[in-house]
């Protein structure tokens, strides 16, 4: 169990039993189920065929370059959240179209999927802001180090089809 697990009930506060698969409370038998957490980005072009990244100022992957990214809020739509933290890391409006692939993404933190869309820039102006370091649009020939699998990959089917 991680030092983040969840160890009493929050519905009566008695310790859990993490000992299956579902935290159970000892209290009042409640299961605890963990909610996944949706990571939501886009694959952008720009119109020389160069990729937009962002330069991570957080962590998993701080410093390392990856499509601009975040988390779906509760209740929110995945394309209007992935729109947002493009306009919030780039400044840049964008109309999300297709998925491009959903990543998934075991671990203890972090999103437990990635869901990858097409998008195209329809307004705004290119500025790093939010958690983004840098910003900048790069040929697929000539990508920086990249924090994450999925966005070479993302990048590399979008470019295909």
């Amino acid at each position: 169990m991680s030092s983040s697990a969840l160890v009493f009930c929050t519905a009566c506060a008695a310790r859990l039993d993490t000992s299956g698969q579902h935290p159970v409370c000892t209290g009042c038998g409640r299961t605890h189920f963990r909610d996944p957490k949706v990571g939501v980005g886009v694959v952008v072009h720009d119109a020389h065929g160069r990729l937009l990244l962002v330069r991570r100022g957080v962590g998993p992957g701080k410093g390392l370059w990856a499509l601009p990214a975040g988390f779906v809020d509760a209740d929110e739509d995945p394309r209007l959240a992935a729109a947002r933290e493009t306009r919030e890391e780039t400044g840049l409006q964008v109309e999300v179209g297709a998925v491009v692939d959903v990543y998934p993404t075991p671990g203890p933190s972090g999103a437990s999927f990635f869901l990858a869309f097409r998008a195209r820039v329809v307004g705004g102006e290119l500025a790093a802001a939010d958690d983004a370091l840098d910003a900048a649009f790069f040929g697929l020939d000539e990508l920086p180090e990249l924090a994450f699998e999925s966005t070479r990959d993302a990048a590399r089917r979008a470019v295909a089809s």
